[in-house]
């Protein structure tokens, strides 16, 4: 019942079949090839991002009695300052850190930038994890028009199976997604021969 068939004096060589089931064990089915796609975020590396830009504006003379302040709960970061151009300043400072710590902006939304108490003002940024509904849709409409043909793919949950018979119509679609501009930062996992 194993995957794999040996010869006598011959090597292991990987079988293209696969036993397709208990109830019918004589069928087989061919082995697919696959991944996942996500869209997922390191929360320590965001952590580390927000704990060194927050030294940086202690630090900084441009920021000095400006009452600066950032706060991170959980993915939601929060941004105070004197005016606007010192927020525009320290929004720079956090994309700086979050780049620099391997997270991509892609999946940043910035909220309205609000007055705050004290003559500050206030802005939310948070960063999406999880590949939405609507982009889902988007990304399975990209690969059915532009992928190899072959290739299938299905919503599970808040990540993306993508499968192929062969493995180069794989890798066609991670090139191809790659390249298209979705709006969210893409990971592929779980690759399967």
């Amino acid at each position: 019942d194993s995957q794999w068939s040996v010869e006598r004096g011959a090597k292991s060589v990987p079988s293209p079949t696969r036993h397709a089931t208990l109830a019918n064990p004589s069928a087989t089915v061919p082995v697919m090839a696959s991944f996942d796609v996500v869209s997922e975020v390191d929360e320590q590396e965001v952590k580390n991002a927000v704990d060194q830009a927050q030294r940086e504006i202690a630090n900084r003379y441009d920021f000095k009695n400006t009452n600066s302040s950032i706060e991170l709960n959980d993915l939601v970061i929060t941004m105070h300052t004197a005016s606007e151009d010192r927020l525009n300043a320290l929004r720079v400072v956090v994309e700086e850190k979050l780049v620099k710590r391997g997270v991509s902006l892609r999946g940043v939304e910035y909220w309205d930038v609000q007055e705050a108490s004290q003559n500050t003002v206030r802005q939310v940024m948070t960063i999406t994890v999880g590949i939405s509904q609507e982009k889902s849709k988007l990304i399975n409409r990209t690969i059915k028009e532009k992928g190899p043909k072959g290739v299938s793919s299905q919503v599970q949950g808040d990540s993306i199976r993508v499968q192929a018979k062969k493995r180069d119509a794989l890798q066609e679609v991670i090139a191809l997604l790659k390249a298209e501009d979705i709006g969210i930062p893409l990971q592929f996992q779980n690759f399967r021969d």
